[in-house]
């Protein structure tokens, strides 16, 4: 006796037509705001600017510790008498000279090392050398060398910065897939063009962390080797400025020159960088928002 399959008999279930609903609940307005980074970064240099001020007045020594409007006031004087700012201009001149030809130069050198087996012992072995090595240790060699001038901060420069982008663009070189690698080939692509269309591409994540990373350690070594070397050829720069006014006690000024470098190093971060990211990698879908 043969049984025959059960078959469930087929049913449909009526649904109520929604109406009246909105399509997109929008989110509580705390909420919103809270999603804004640009707020929730602002709130806090608040709650640091408000924490410096506590302690200035627990304080009560402006030689010692000047409060956030005597400082502001300070800031605001030397900017419209024009010091400030030119101190600025004089840093950042001598810092994106160092810093272009220290980031050429740790991409000619990671191009190099992608392409030859003596171009990776050799970078492998520099960067093993040198990268451990602090920039301003060898501003005494870069002034005997050199002399007083642009040129010794330039060298020192170089050397902060070039060191670890190449690092950080050879990581990148490194993982770029097989796949790409062999795609970039089969077009015919070999040297220069190759790293131009293939692996910059493909690595920009890795060199870009390594653009900022060198933008950091040469606006720190700029700052420092001004501290230490004073003005060049007539000309100073913030660190000097600092400097100056710690010799002459106007520690408001001090602190006004440490908020202009944090300031600009706040600047260059969110305005250029991010939006370099912007542009590229997380409009391609490289970097997670």
């Amino acid at each position: 006796m043969s049984r025959q399959p059960f078959i469930r008999p087929e049913y449909e279930h009526q649904l109520a037509p929604l109406r009246d609903l909105p399509l997109e609940v929008p989110l509580p307005l705390r909420q919103r705001l809270w999603n804004q980074t640009w707020l929730r970064k602002t709130l806090i240099v608040l709650l640091v600017l408000i924490a410096w001020e506590a302690a200035a007045r627990i304080q009560q020594n402006d030689l010692m510790l000047p409060g956030v409007l005597q400082t502001f006031r300070a800031f605001v004087e030397d900017m419209r008498r024009g010091e400030l700012p030119e101190k600025v201009v004089n840093s950042l001149s001598t810092l994106l000279k160092g810093y272009v030809i220290g980031s050429l130069l740790a991409l000619v050198a990671s191009a190099l090392a992608i392409s030859t087996r003596f171009g990776r012992d050799l970078l492998s072995t520099l960067t093993a050398m040198l990268n451990p090595l602090p920039a301003i240790a060898l501003l005494p060699l870069a002034l005997l060398w050199f002399g007083l001038g642009n040129v010794s901060l330039i060298f020192v420069l170089v050397h902060s910065v070039m060191w670890p982008i190449a690092l950080n663009t050879w990581s990148g070189f490194s993982s770029v897939p097989d796949t790409l690698r062999m795609a970039g080939q089969n077009y015919g692509l070999r040297g220069p063009r190759y790293v131009l269309m293939i692996l910059i591409p493909a690595s920009l994540p890795s060199i870009l962390a390594g653009l900022k990373i060198g933008w950091a350690f040469a606006w720190r070594t700029l700052i420092a080797a001004e501290l230490v070397f004073g003005a060049s050829s007539g000309q100073g720069g913030l660190g000097w400025y600092i400097f100056q006014n710690r010799n002459e006690l106007f520690t408001d000024r001090v602190f006004a020159g440490l908020l202009t470098v944090i300031a600009i190093g706040l600047l260059v971060e969110g305005v250029v960088f991010a939006t370099l990211e912007k542009a590229t990698v997380r409009r391609w879908g490289m970097q997670r928002q």
